[in-house]
């Protein structure tokens, strides 16, 4: 009894640990930490989730991304059925205001299934400048980036990193492009795009795990230029 009730003490310690540190990679240790005392460890960890996205509804962050993401494969029947009945569309409400419907995306995510998001979050990009499946032009030119809207745009960024613990999306391949002036091949290097100077061949020279360098994913082909990447990052979605 008094051995359970320390592991209840050292569990509600860390948790408060984890909501007062700003650090990811502690916050991501501390999950780690609780997540190991098993089931009482889990469900601490479920319900902080709970009640941060339901309770208190704080803004979503990767600190969401990891907790869920750490939970989605539990073994623990009542972990998995506290997703289900809490989270049944995943961590983000998608309102219907947007162009889209962002739910697959949101499924391939949290499910680590990376390339075929990369592929899907392509095939959105091109429908929201009005290309389709009947067009024979599957791409972007960096004059149809301005057509898609803020508010899209913020959201498959938005999902792309709260499902990679802040590692993927565009806005931090953004981050990592302001942060070495703007040169690309220094980006390309930095986000593992290419080998040598080389550029990666796709897709089975790319990594499609969360194993991947800081801003790997998703892609663009750099083999076209830059200037669709330029006008994406000069978007004004991230100025506003």
């Amino acid at each position: 009894m008094s051995q359970k009730l320390n592991s209840n003490l050292e569990i509600s310690k860390k948790i408060n640990k984890l909501e007062l540190n700003t650090s990811l990679k502690k916050q991501l240790s501390l999950i780690q930490e609780i997540f190991s005392y098993g089931l009482v460890g889990q469900e601490a960890l479920l319900d902080l989730l709970i009640r941060r996205r339901i309770l208190i509804n704080v803004n979503i962050s990767c600190l969401d991304g990891a907790l869920f993401q750490i939970l989605h494969p539990s073994k623990f029947h009542i972990i998995q059925q506290g997703l289900r009945n809490y989270f049944p569309n995943g961590l983000i409400e998608l309102e219907p205001s947007f162009d889209l419907d962002y739910r697959d995306l949101q499924s391939l995510l949290q499910n680590y299934h990376y390339q075929e998001a990369d592929r899907l979050t392509h095939k959105k990009l091109c429908k929201l400048v009005g290309l389709d499946d009947h067009d024979k032009r599957n791409w972007l030119y960096f004059t149809d980036v301005y057509k898609i809207p803020s508010d899209d745009l913020l959201m498959i960024d938005l999902l792309w990193r709260v499902y990679s613990m802040e590692k993927f999306g565009f806005s931090k391949q953004r981050q990592i492009w302001l942060a070495n002036n703007c040169n690309w091949n220094r980006l390309w290097q930095n986000i593992g795009w290419t080998y040598k100077s080389q550029p990666l061949r796709y897709p089975n020279e790319f990594n499609w795990t969360l194993n991947a360098p800081s801003g790997h994913l998703p892609l663009f082909n750099q083999l076209r230029g830059v200037q669709v990447l330029s006008a994406l990052f000069h978007h004004t979605a991230w100025t506003n």
